[in-house]
């Protein structure tokens, strides 16, 4: 194209190239397809749109669906950026060091298949994962450590697949001074559940609540996809992966220990409680005690002065519903009182306590203010004592929360909810759903977020299906065994010789089998 332009146009070419980057981007940039190998870059409007944001906003975070060609149109725009401006410094970093490194390539190739006449800066120093332009813009890709870019002041930081970088974080309250003296930010992912650094940004920056502009780009965006071609795409993808994948989903994304669609149908049954009372308002109901009803609660104590919460649960059992909840952060004595006084409300129902550290504080103080009802377990077994009596080896007050029993619980919760056995009306606790993961084999919540109300629930629910139904099907067996020994519906034919003696004999041992094992009933 060179030789048919004059000095004039090209100069023409060049200003008209380095004021607008769409019309760069569309005439001069080439990419390499993997069907049909280099080609001219003819942007979508929708990628248009982006440049545009790129320019008018310093932060931009973009929650996107796959292969829509975004970490493309960032490189193309980079490659504009260096080209045309001096001494601009850009920092690319990814999930992984090779994902950071791919688009810096990416750059790279943006640049070398430029018309001679356009290249005003060449490449000075060339690296594998870096290079330099003779006018002093460099670019590198950077590992996401800690120290990534700290010692140095950026144009322009591009994160790509934020959400799934480990520690962004702790890794933005380093790089984000590198960026105070006029610096942008471009932070591009699909989603990867809710509760990390991507997640946060982009709802803060919907709610206008920091400086992030905000752009959302599902995959109907692009102008080629229609409802056949998602349904061709999604025909072997799970829901987690379609959401995460093409919908841009937060809560149907990510590793969450609770599946996406068990989270959707908790969602529609969230209500706010009747009442918020106690001293400090934290104590919701949503429905108040009812004569004839049978209830529990379950309790996970926490110091109250820390990040946790001390929390309860109370459990209508025939519903298998959740009528109140208290998170706060009492001192354990004064939640020792609520406690009491909650169990009081409903008819001195049974009152499960997790028996941590702070946990037996909590009981002692119970057992002193001889609460009637308190729950009590075997220690090597950790079942249930339904009739404990002082002085009873072996057995403490409350629940044991180990490396035994705490899956146990948590795996019990999973399944309540996942077959639909449990009312939720919370919305706090479907707020620690959302960011109770699986994090190396092992569930639990999210860095700097809490699973408090999930442990107390999963121990109401473990004691519940568990201990309470051992004992009652025990109760059962005991009194159908004692039916079988004390009672018949056959005559015997008494008209046959030596059977009136031994009808007279049986009733007598079954007296002494009823006074012998009547402790079946009443233990």
């Amino acid at each position: 194209m060179s030789f048919s332009l004059t000095k004039e146009q090209i100069l023409k070419e060049i200003i008209k190239s380095g004021k607008d980057p769409v019309y760069f981007i569309n005439n001069y940039a080439k990419i390499s397809h993997p069907m049909h190998g280099l080609i001219p870059f003819n942007t979508y409007d929708f990628q248009q749109d982006l440049i545009a944001d790129f320019n008018d906003h310093r932060f931009t975070v973009i929650l996107k669906a796959r292969q829509l060609g975004i970490s493309t149109i960032t490189a193309a725009y980079v490659a504009w950026m260096m080209m045309f401006h001096r001494d601009k410094n850009v920092l690319v970093i990814a999930t992984k060091f090779g994902t950071a490194a791919n688009l810096v390539k990416k750059v790279k190739a943006i640049h070398r298949h430029l018309p001679a006449w356009l290249k005003i800066a060449s490449i000075a120093i060339d690296n594998r994962t870096s290079f330099e332009l003779t006018n002093g813009s460099q670019i590198k890709a950077s590992s996401t450590s800690s120290d990534a870019g700290r010692s140095e002041a950026l144009s322009l930081l591009v994160i790509d697949e934020a959400a799934h970088v480990d520690g962004l974080e702790e890794l933005w309250t380093g790089l984000y001074p590198t960026l105070s003296t006029g610096g942008r930010c471009i932070a591009l992912s699909t989603p990867n559940g809710v509760g990390n650094w991507f997640h946060n940004t982009y709802v803060d920056s919907s709610m206008g609540e920091n400086d992030f502009h905000p752009v959302r780009l599902p995959w109907d965006v692009h102008p080629d996809r229609d409802p056949e071609w998602f349904e061709k795409e999604t025909k072997n993808m799970s829901r987690r992966q379609i959401a995460q994948e093409l919908e841009c989903n937060f809560n149907m994304s990510g590793e969450t220990v609770f599946h996406p669609e068990d989270m959707a149908i908790i969602e529609q049954m969230l209500v706010d409680p009747k009442y918020k009372t106690g001293f400090d308002r934290n104590l919701w109901i949503w429905e108040e005690f009812t004569d004839g009803a049978n209830y529990m609660i379950s309790a996970d104590v926490a110091r109250g002065d820390g990040q946790d919460y001390s929390t309860f649960h109370v459990f209508k059992l025939e519903t298998s519903e959740i009528v109140a909840e208290y998170q706060g952060k009492a001192t354990p004595d004064v939640f020792a009182d609520i406690l009491f006084q909650a169990g009081k409300e409903f008819n001195n129902c049974m009152l499960v306590v997790e028996n941590n550290s702070v946990g037996w504080g909590v009981l002692s103080k119970l057992e002193e203010k001889g609460y009637p009802n308190l729950y009590y377990s075997r220690k090597s077994t950790h079942e249930h004592v339904e009739s404990y009596q002082s002085g009873m080896t072996g057995v403490v007050p409350g629940f044991t929360t180990s490396s035994k029993t705490r899956p146990l619980a948590i795996s019990k919760l999973e399944e309540l909810i996942r077959n639909k056995l449990i009312n939720i009306k919370s919305r706090r606790l479907f707020e620690e759903m959302k960011t109770f993961v699986w994090e190396s084999g092992r569930p639990q919540a999210m860095k700097k977020y809490n699973d408090d109300l999930i442990m107390a629930c999963a121990i109401g629910c473990w004691v519940k299906e568990t201990a309470f139904a051992v004992n009652q099907r025990a109760v059962q067996y005991k009194k159908a065994f004692l039916a079988s020994m004390t009672s018949t519906n056959s005559e015997l034919n008494t008209s046959i010789p030596g059977m009136l003696a031994y009808k007279q004999i049986q009733k007598k041992k079954n007296k002494q089998n009823y006074k012998e094992f009547v402790w079946l009933i009443k233990g």
